[in-house]
């Protein structure tokens, strides 16, 4: 590491002076200082340690307790700065854990006083109820936390209409390089002469920040560049003409310092109306400069914005099932797409805005189609898409060739931006880089990452030759090399060149005035290290040591590189929509999040022998709380595989350490449930019995606040035979379908197996009863994993020699359904039988829904559920799989229903995990977090469905409300023979 070292007697001084002093936790374990040497940058520091402040007066504490000791301080947020700025060697202040409230909303004043950690999101869910919201829009809102915005003067799409976040901090209460704390904000020169006059810290920057400025103006005006949008460099142009008349405002001059100036603990911003309607016309183009060149014409019509994505991101999401819906309403091949938006109150204006747009671009032959999007449910799709361009093409990268943000953040004034970007495009292809193209064009600015493989110098060598020659060429536009993203790591370097010696001497003098022990964040903005050093790839990892893995992981890399496919983008940490990722909505703890885990996974993968590191106690503790809910393998974008990654995990743990009895009892969950049946209703007794719950929770973890299933004794094996002896011989004209007997529906749920296979017959299948075993899913999920392929080996053979080739394969249950086309393929990689059978599988719903709409299938109109409301809740692995598309479609077609699909999560049971003691109360708090209040806010009528057993599981026992399964509704309404 080229990072500066601290000495260890130095870090254990200042980790019993943490534990002394605050109320947070601290953190000063290798592994959770690994976590924390990265953020969503290129770059990668290990701190000496991490503390997680739960107020103000914690941050005091812990800067009073950094700074007496020398310790570098970072102050971070969601840590997605793609610069560096949150990384560093000293002490991690995570501001994002606990100091996440709103304080207070005055709807009157249009403000609201945040504590920094709050999420753009947050603030904004809070702020519609009034009819406003926080102007700036990040692509992360539903991560980015408001220190963070802060700290980098963030702007995103919306900066034509309402600016920087510059433009809407109104007050700050911060803590000072000394431990102390201040109010800053805008003051006249009476105000600010008093309190310069106190013999603090706080005074002396009331008093010698005006002074750095006066006299010194036309070098500030001169170094500045011209335009408007930027992030870089400490703004001491907001400071001209300050005193007299005008106001003295430190609250915005420290905006965009990056944590190296003060660190800020609360924050009064200001709010804006929130425009009742936005509406989009999306351009098509051939390819990216063609998109530009319709820009001009998009301004011309004062859109509120105008948004670029090329067709690498238009190919990367078609690959995601979370974004794949994009795909279905474009026209033909883009090569590239122009978003417009226009905002405001009257709909029927906003529309004749589109219409004057489309006439334009078709007079000035500007694209060959243009889609217009009206309505919220229109612009889903479109708005999901973009706001994960980073993400998507950050997926793009192969080993350590990745897409590098170090020249992503330029802009120049759009008049330009054709030219600019013609020409930006000629550097990279003089250093022969590729790059993806997207961004803000309404205000020049494109966030352009070409592909780079760090551990290579030569390549290194490279990234910085077109890190330089970008950086001419944005000068010679008079525009900013950084626009909303910051310096960081990446550019700071490049500051006194950028800004001239005049403008950056005042700038030293500024961090020297408020930072005069440089242990705010140093390194940053001013007396940068080179921007080649601390590179995450080349300097931060070793080669990674062999280890042998009982999954195939299919990456660059084994299974070190599947975990370190995470470049820390932070989706993870979203917790408004999706499910990824449950346990860190409920902890807010970073290394509960999928990048947590994959990052502590790295660092153990990294070690001498990392078979050994897999065992360690503190890694199995990080990844204990993964529900496994495989969110991260759709919703992350780059498909980082947490379930499979843990499943790996504890299997070596358990060849360390022993298997524990109780994950060899969930793990043989199918012969449990079989003798279960066998033997009920006797086997249901315990599971009514107090002392009996007691015993099993002292004994085996396994909680007694949980009800138990109920074993059928007549279970679907049985009653599946005694139904094929009544019906006899039923006309199948479409073939033989396979349903999967998976271990759940057939041993405690046959009632919808058989509604299920009522269906399919009457839809013309004839239905073979696919029994051969488990399908391995329970062992799998305990890290059992040589179990999980052995019976995996055993059903695959079933299906094989005891089905019909080509015959659709079909289930109810998707944990177990959707196993045969993932998990198989990880457990028998060279077997044939895997990709015939993957082929094969289908949901039921998929069935169902094509024999409806072929009339085979008739539904009747005044079925019991004509009218009512109908909910659904999907099966996480469904969601990642193949989406709930299928089975909300079966839902629709139900004559009369309503039907919607709740924005629930996961909903915490995940299998085995809600009934693991240690594990129930978490996995109430997850059921909590948005699926019990959205089934509490359903009227009592409201009908209730969902895939999973383990959700209706949950269901019931969270909110008492008995959720049926979709096959279970369309066979109510069902038409009689």
């Amino acid at each position: 590491m080229n990072s500066p070292t601290i000495d260890t007697t130095v870090g254990m001084r200042l980790e019993r002076a943490l534990r002394e002093t605050l109320r947070g936790e601290v953190a000063f374990d290798d592994y959770s200082r690994h976590i924390f040497s990265r953020d969503a940058s290129m770059y990668a520091i290990t701190p000496l340690g991490v503390a997680f402040p739960r107020d103000g007066d914690d941050v005091a504490a812990a800067v009073k307790a950094a700074a007496g000791l020398g310790v570098p301080i970072v102050a971070r947020g969601a840590g997605t700065s793609l610069a560096g700025q949150t990384v560093g060697p000293g002490l991690v202040l995570d501001l994002s854990r606990h100091m996440n409230r709103i304080v207070r909303l005055d709807p009157a004043s249009r403000t609201a006083l945040v504590e920094v950690g709050v999420v753009q999101d947050q603030l904004n869910q809070a702020a519609a109820a009034h009819g406003l919201m926080f102007g700036p829009d990040t692509s992360t809102s539903n991560r980015a936390t408001i220190g963070g915005m802060i700290g980098n003067n963030s702007a995103g799409s919306g900066s034509l209409t309402y600016g920087m976040t510059i433009d809407h901090v109104r007050a700050l209460d911060v803590v000072l390089a000394d431990g102390s704390r201040a109010r800053l904000e805008a003051v006249d020169e009476a105000e600010r002469r008093r309190r310069a006059a106190a013999d603090t810290l706080e005074g002396r920057i009331y008093q010698q920040l005006p002074e750095i400025v006066r006299g010194n103006e036309k070098a500030v005006e001169a170094g500045m560049p011209a335009f408007w949008r930027r992030a870089g460099g400490y703004r001491l142009d907001r400071l001209l003409g300050c005193g007299g008349e005008n106001p003295f405002d430190p609250a915005k001059f420290v905006v965009g310092s990056e944590g190296t100036l003060v660190i800020v603990t609360h924050a009064l911003v200001d709010l804006v109306p929130k425009p009742a309607h936005t509406v989009y016309a999306v351009g098509h183009f051939t390819d990216t400069v063609s998109a530009i060149a319709a820009t001009t014409d998009a301004l011309s019509r004062e859109p509120h914005q105008v948004e670029l994505m090329d067709r690498t991101i238009l190919e990367l999401s078609r690959r995601k099932i979370e974004y794949a819906e994009l795909g279905n309403i474009l026209i033909g091949d883009p090569g590239a797409l122009l978003f417009v938006s226009f905002s405001g109150d009257d709909e029927a204006r906003l529309i004749d805005e589109l219409d004057e747009l489309e006439a334009l671009w078709r007079r000035n032959g500007h694209g060959y189609h243009t889609l217009r999007a009206v309505t919220p449910a229109d612009q889903t799709a479109l708005l999901k898409v973009r706001k994960a361009s980073l993400g998507l093409l950050m997926a793009a990268g192969e080993g350590t060739r990745r897409p590098l943000a170090f020249v992503e953040d330029t802009a120049v004034d759009p008049v330009h931006l054709a030219e600019y970007t013609k020409r930006f495009k000629e550097i990279l292809d003089d250093h022969q880089m590729e790059a993806g193209f997207y961004g803000h064009c309404s205000v020049g600015c494109l966030h352009i990452r070409p592909f780079v493989d760090l551990t290579d110098p030569g390549e290194v060598s490279r990234m910085r030759a077109v890190a330089e020659a970008v950086k001419d060429l944005v000068a010679e536009y008079g525009g900013v090399n950084s626009s909303e993203h910051g310096d960081g790591l990446a550019r700071s370097e490049f500051n006194r060149e950028i800004f001239g010696e005049e403008l950056y001497a005042l700038m030293r003098k500024v961090k020297r005035l408020f930072d005069p022990g440089n242990i705010m964040n140093p390194g940053k903005i001013v007396d940068a290290p080179s921007m080649t050093e601390n590179l995450r790839d080349r300097d931060a990892l070793p080669p990674a040591p062999p280890i042998t893995t009982a999954l195939k992981f299919e990456v660059v890399g084994g299974m070190r590189g599947a975990a370190d496919r995470c470049m820390n983008i932070g989706l993870c940490r979203k917790a408004t929509s999706g499910v990824m990722c449950p346990s860190y909505i409920a902890t807010k703890n970073e290394e509960h999040a999928t990048r947590g885990r994959a990052n502590a996974l790295v660092k153990a993968l990294s070690e001498p022998d990392p078979h050994v590191a897999l065992g360690d106690e503190r890694l199995h503790e990080i990844l204990d709380l993964c529900l496994m809910c495989k969110a991260c393998k759709s919703e992350c974008p780059m498909s980082v595989d947490m379930a499979s990654l843990k499943a790996e995990a504890l299997a070596h743990h358990h060849e360390i350490h022993g298997t524990p009895l109780r994950s060899r009892i969930f793990g043989s969950i199918r012969t449990l449930n079989r003798i279960g049946s066998a033997t009920a209703p006797l086997s249901n007794l315990p599971g009514r019995i107090g002392l009996l719950r007691r015993t099993m929770d002292r004994a085996l973890g396994i909680t007694a606040a949980r009800p138990l299933p109920v074993f059928a004794r007549l279970n679907l094996l049985r009653e599946f035979r005694r139904h094929r002896r009544a019906a006899g011989m039923v006309a199948s004209p479409l073939g033989t379908v396979n349903w999967l007997a998976d271990s759940f529906t057939t041993y405690t749920e046959p009632h919808i197996g058989m509604a299920a296979i009522e269906l399919l017959e009457r839809s013309g299948w004839r239905v073979e009863l696919a029994s051969g075993g488990c399908c391995g899913r329970s062992s799998m999920s305990k890290g059992l994993v040589d179990d999980a392929r052995k019976k995996a080996a055993r059903l695959l053979d079933s299906l094989c020699t005891r089905t019909e080739a080509d015959s659709p394969i079909v289930g109810c249950e998707p944990s177990c359904l959707f196993m045969l086309r993932d998990e198989y393929a990880a457990l028998l990689p060279d077997s044939e039988a895997v990709r015939a059978v993957a082929g094969r599988v289908k949901q039921v719903e998929e069935l169902l829904v094509e024999a409806i709409d072929a009339g085979r299938l008739v539904l009747r109109n005044d079925s019991p559920l004509a009218g009512r409301r109908i909910v659904f809740h999907g099966h996480c692995h469904q969601k990642a799989e193949v989406g709930t598309a299928a089975t909300m479609a079966l839902l629709r077609r139900i004559p009369g229903a309503r039907v919607m699909e709740i924005n629930s999560g996961c909903c915490g049971m995940a299998g085995s995990f809600g009934f693991e003691s240690e594990h129930y109360e978490m996995s109430m708090t997850v059921g909590g977090d948005r699926l019990f209040p959205a089934l509490a806010a359903e009227p009592e009528d409201t009908i209730v469905a969902a895939t999973g057993v383990s959700c209706r599981q949950q269901i019931f026992h969270g909110t008492g409300r008995t959720a049926w399964h979709p096959v279970e509704l369309v066979r109510q309404a069902l038409t009689e023979e």
